[in-house]
């Protein structure tokens, strides 16, 4: 099996998948992404995740270059190329690249990344009979944070 990865209309083996290092998605964490789930082929809830990252990229003004149902197509098409049933998939989105700097308006294009591959689930011991875990009494997310519903990359 030859993993495929979609980037901005483009299928890559994963081998050959790159994007800029002045991507301001990697230098800046300027971009949103959704993490889902395909099982027998059919991508869970596909239609919310992209309701949800569209939201997101709103949020932060960022212009997705496509439509919700041209990019539920790319993911479909990714994971069929990918030869998967049951899959991880990574949506990304980022604001593409640009020069070192914050401004926005000073990037390319919009980049779209989709990463199908097979899942990693945990050991069945982990299921059958739990694990130690710990709460932390630190408070996560500040009142004036952005809401912690927008998946952004930052």
């Amino acid at each position: 099996m030859s993993l495929q990865i979609y980037i901005n209309g483009k299928f890559y083996a994963k081998e050959d998948a790159k994007i800029s290092v002045y991507d301001h998605g990697l230098l800046y964490g300027d971009g949103v992404f959704e993490g889902m789930r395909s099982y027998a082929g059919v991508v869970f809830r596909l239609a919310e995740h992209l309701d949800r990252l569209y939201n997101s990229a709103k949020a932060i003004c960022l212009q997705i270059p496509m439509t919700a149902e041209a990019l539920g197509e790319a993911v479909n098409e990714t994971i069929k190329r990918s030869q998967l049933s049951d899959a991880y998939i990574r949506l990304l989105v980022t604001r593409g690249a640009g020069s070192l700097g914050l401004d926005p308006n000073r990037t390319s294009d919009p980049q779209v990344i989709i990463i199908a591959d097979k899942i990693s689930l945990y050991p069945t011991e982990y299921y059958e009979n739990g694990l130690e875990i710990i709460t932390a009494s630190t408070i996560r997310n500040h009142p004036a944070a952005l809401s912690p519903r927008i998946k952004s990359l930052n």
